[in-house]
């Protein structure tokens, strides 16, 4: 556990799960496994922390709802983290947590927030097979430039994901000469014809809602803005009613891609 675990406090324990630790194919994952729970489908889940923080520990709990709302397995992966592992190290643990999951169940999503949201598209676009994509607040758009409409829109309210904050994580997250607008690490500048069906959610007062507004246009996808929200609000899940209602809406959609 590292010294960002605290970011999970905000989660409220969910009850009637268990949680087991394991290697996915050598990447250090934590299955979230809701009493009851079906066995033959499962979501992938990968964390946010702008690839420099975050960890199974700060997230299995906002995961965890999840997994009960949906009745499924959760297999939370996480990967290496920058600036130490830069691309493609990041992308090459998501891709083995979910070939890893999906050799062992009959139908497997994927799910992430922030970072980890695209993570989640780029595993996508690498490998086929997902039922669907299930995104919170993803931060996909790694032109250094930032130009989201958005960074103005809520300046007064999102005082923490500033557009200099997001480019120096970028810059931490690339390796120098690589551009932030190359397919293979910028899903904007890729072919998302062949994507499974995508449901994205964010909140209305978040500063890259731009990035889930232009993946739901981009995509067709299911894009639902919560009013008077920040970043990854799903995170205060089991404490707050907004929460709540994002994840239930998130397991109710993703159940019948995964035929339940």
């Amino acid at each position: 556990m590292g010294a960002d675990d605290q970011w999970g406090d905000v989660t409220a324990e969910p009850r009637g799960l268990d949680y087991a630790e394991v290697s996915a194919g050598g990447v250090p994952a934590m299955w979230l496994v809701p009493h009851g729970a079906d066995r033959e489908r499962a979501i992938v889940a990968l964390h946010g922390g702008g690839f420099v923080g975050g960890s199974v520990y700060t997230h299995r709990k906002m995961y965890g709802h999840l997994a009960k709302a949906a009745g499924v397995r959760v297999l939370l992966a996480t990967y290496r983290l920058a600036p130490e592992f830069r691309y493609p190290a990041q992308i090459e643990d998501a891709v083995t947590a979910f070939r890893w999951a999906a050799a062992r169940t009959a139908a497997v999503a994927l799910a992430g927030d922030s970072s980890g949201g695209g993570l989640a598209v780029q595993v996508a676009l690498r490998e086929p097979g997902a039922a669907a994509l299930l995104l919170l607040s993803p931060w996909i758009d790694m032109d250094p430039e930032q130009t989201a409409t958005s960074y103005e829109e809520s300046a007064g309210t999102d005082l923490f994901f500033t557009r200099p904050m997001v480019q120096g994580l970028i810059e931490r997250y690339l390796p120098e000469g690589m551009s932030g607008v190359a397919p293979e690490v910028n899903a904007f500048y890729a072919d998302l014809s062949a994507l499974p069906p995508v449901y994205v959610q964010c909140g209305g007062d978040e500063t890259g809602r731009g990035d889930s507004e232009r993946l739901a246009k981009l995509t067709d996808a299911r894009l639902d803005v919560f009013d008077g929200q920040l970043h990854t609000f799903q995170m205060a899940a089991g404490r707050s009613p907004v929460a709540d209602e994002a994840i239930g809406r998130l397991a109710a959609w993703v159940r019948p891609k995964l035929g339940l």
